[in-house]
């Protein structure tokens, strides 16, 4: 089972609203989910994202592939930077 962390949208017509969520990369993208880690609304900017950082890095590090946009949003938010240096710890 492949999973990815990517975006699930909810909310009205021209009124988006994400959830970060785990899920395998089969499921549609509005279907099934393994869990949720965190939220997006676009209108109020990334750094507004509200994420559970020890749900991402539990996902990243058991091997989850975050989207394009799931992996920029953690970027701006400094989990990639957490997450590669802890697995450079690992390695050591």
């Amino acid at each position: 089972m492949a999973v990815k962390i990517r975006l699930t949208r909810i909310g009205r017509h021209k009124d988006p609203f994400y959830r970060i969520v785990a899920a395998d990369s089969r499921y549609a993208r509005d279907g099934r989910y393994i869990e949720q880690i965190g939220y997006f609304d676009p209108d109020k900017g990334v750094e507004s994202a509200v994420i559970d950082e020890e749900l991402a890095l539990k996902w990243l590090q058991s091997g989850a592939t975050p989207s394009d946009t799931v992996k920029a949003i953690f970027s701006r938010k400094g989990l990639m930077a957490k997450y590669v240096a802890s697995k450079k710890s690992e390695k050591k």
